[in-house]
């Protein structure tokens, strides 16, 4: 049971948000320490804001991965993960902006003006750092960051390594307001098992097919079948054209073999059981630039 006894126990949220590519869901990953998010090197691989839950004694913190906010994207999808990240970060206790350890671009800038209008608390996190051999580079960087009232500190860490994110966790420890738990202290997220799913077909694709092609698919769980023993799962990867399915397919067949063995393995170590999953392919012309689609295949509306 949840307990509400706000006297003892502290609860919060912090959002988590940058431009894409930057580390965030590795970030969430690493600290409730468990692999919720999906990771590819790729940017844009987040398209729904992920809840991450950490319990320890009498605090829980609330972490929500977000979408990377990018300054270009004219497709009603790129508009959508936009408001997704820029709507999470109101009604927080704390934000963690993350950027790139010598990097700062124009998404960067526009991250920072959307947080610093909100004035919520907010941190930089330059993630990343472990990829500079001399850390004295980093001091020019650090000192053209821009400033505002409500940033409380600039945190160095590698969310890849785990160097450094204890600080975060004890930064942002210190803002969680007197509150009873929102969730069960044993809940890692919010989403359903089915989202995970789902997600994780996705993070297949997206590690295995180039360029373009995994941002003109999307995956849909139809089948989601329970027994104490197996779990039956049937997922429709959905594809803007025809010539798309068949390079999902691969010859013969065996990209998408592939792309089932790994998610399988991937949903056996996260549900910690059996699991039977079947993949088809098909076409919906058009998905990523219809808003009615969108919100038919679960991306939050606009």
């Amino acid at each position: 049971m949840v307990d509400h006894d706000n006297k003892k126990t502290r609860c919060g949220t912090v959002s988590i948000v940058g431009r894409p590519n930057v580390g965030k869901s590795t970030l969430l990953n690493r600290l409730i320490g468990q692999k919720l998010s999906i990771t590819a090197h790729k940017p844009q691989t987040t398209r729904h804001s992920i809840v991450g839950i950490k319990t320890e004694d009498n605090l829980q913190i609330i972490y929500v991965d977000t979408p990377g906010i990018h300054v270009d994207g004219k497709r009603a999808l790129n508009q959508v993960l936009n408001r997704t990240a820029s709507s999470s970060l109101h009604d927080v206790d704390a934000v963690l902006m993350l950027v790139q350890a010598m990097v700062w671009n124009d998404d960067d800038q526009r991250t920072f003006e959307l947080v610093s209008k909100v004035a919520q608390p907010f941190y930089l996190v330059v993630n990343k750092v472990d990829t500079i051999k001399k850390k004295s580079d980093l001091l020019p960087f650090l000192t053209k960051l821009p400033s505002h009232e409500a940033l409380q500190d600039v945190l160095l860490v590698s969310a890849r390594s785990g160097d450094g994110v204890e600080l975060i966790e004890n930064a942002v420890a210190k803002r969680m307001p007197f509150a009873p738990f929102q969730f069960d202290a044993d809940d890692l997220t919010d989403r359903s098992s089915r989202f995970l799913a789902s997600e994780a077909v996705r993070e297949q694709l997206t590690r295995f097919l180039s360029a373009e092609l995994p941002y003109s698919l999307t995956v849909e769980i139809e089948q989601f079948e329970e027994s104490p023993e197996l779990l039956r799962i049937g997922a429709v990867i959905w594809v803007e054209k025809n010539s798309q399915k068949g390079i999902i397919i691969g010859k013969g067949g065996e990209r998408l073999k592939e792309v089932g063995s790994r998610a399988r393995q991937s949903m056996e170590t996260l549900f910690g059981c059996k699991v039977f999953l079947q993949l088809w392919v098909r076409v919906k012309e058009g998905w990523a630039d219809d808003e009615r689609a969108l919100r038919s295949l679960g991306y939050e509306k606009p």
